[in-house]
């Protein structure tokens, strides 16, 4: 962006000639952080003596910035504007730092400090520049693991993590020996999303093994940070991992439908044996007398109108005695 202020300008072109001090601050996505640059010795200043300016090195970006009297303004970017301020009686004490609000991604950069007083014919009398890092964590990864029903002669994993930053490295390790996978064996995609931070995707494809057992690592250098999910994939031998029937099985569900088979057919036997007794245990007889002296005679004979009617079961005693 074109400064309209000389006078911002020629703070512009007096840091560009300058020697700086460098510093180094980490914060994280959302916060606020606060850039340094405090005058070296004990001192008080009047701020109508001060040239304030913030800005990308680099750049034209205006950071923030104070002059006397408030002489020019508007010329902050709309990046910053509303979230970098500065500390007017901080700045009396000789502290200059900048506070920046709602920190994002794309504040990560180097960042200039520029001090003059006019007193000085705009002598600079401080130069800071400040590096920063912005860090934001990854979620822990989640692994999905292959189907178990699967028939492919390898095992595919996928990996995914989301809005961290800067952006990954990502490891797949054996968790068995806890030894590194081949980097060659993971295919990775990194993608920036809305928020302006990172997503990973990150596919293992190995060679099929049974209880397999596998890490997916995700690596923030900026944070020294490294979040590992975990995923276990168990297949049977010779099944594939389905749920199947064996011959052994089938042939004990053979067996007991032919016992209970055998057992129906010796119940309807023993029923019919038991009503084939009952009927001839006890035949129906006519009975004649002899002459007197002469035993009683039993003669078996048939009664047609019991037949028709339905037979009825008859004791008969037969006693061998004579006529009184």
């Amino acid at each position: 962006m074109l400064l309209r202020s000389p006078g911002l300008l020629l703070l512009l072109l007096s840091g560009l000639r300058a020697a700086t001090q460098e510093k180094e601050v980490r914060a994280m996505v959302g916060s606020t952080v606060e850039l340094k640059c405090i005058y070296p010795e004990e001192n008080s200043f009047d701020l109508n003596d001060l040239y304030v300016y913030w800005q990308i090195s680099g750049s034209n970006t205006v950071v923030t910035y104070y002059l006397p009297k408030n002489s020019s303004a508007g010329h902050e970017n709309n990046h910053y504007k509303n979230r970098a301020h500065l500390s007017l009686d901080s700045m009396k004490q000789g502290d200059f730092s900048l506070s920046l609000q709602n920190v994002t991604p794309q504040d990560a950069q180097k960042f200039n400090c520029l001090v003059f007083r006019e007193s000085l014919q705009l002598g600079k009398i401080l130069e800071m520049e400040v590096s920063l890092h912005v860090a934001a964590n990854y979620s822990l990864p989640v692994i999905s693991t292959p189907s178990s029903e699967s028939r492919d002669p390898e095992l595919t994993f996928t990996c995914r993590s989301t809005n961290g930053y800067p952006r990954p490295n990502v490891y797949w390790i054996n968790e068995t020996d806890n030894s590194p996978l081949d980097k060659a064996l993971q295919n990775d995609t990194v993608s920036l999303n809305s928020q302006g931070l990172y997503d990973v995707v990150s596919i293992l494809r190995i060679p099929w093994t049974p209880n397999m057992n596998v890490g997916c690592c995700v690596e923030n250098v900026l944070l020294h940070q490294n979040l590992t999910g975990r995923s276990q994939t168990e297949r049977s031998s010779g099944t594939e991992g389905r749920i199947t029937e064996t011959p052994d099985s089938l042939q004990k569900e053979d067996n007991v439908v032919i016992f209970i088979t055998l057992a129906l057919l010796l119940v309807s036997v023993i029923v019919a044996v038991v009503i084939y007794m009952g009927k001839s245990k006890c035949p129906h007889r006519n009975y004649t007398a002899g002459w007197p002296g002469e035993p009683l005679i039993c003669d078996p004979i048939s009664h047609p109108e019991q037949e028709q009617a339905g037979a009825q079961a008859a004791t008969v005693v037969c006693e061998l005695t004579g006529r009184g």
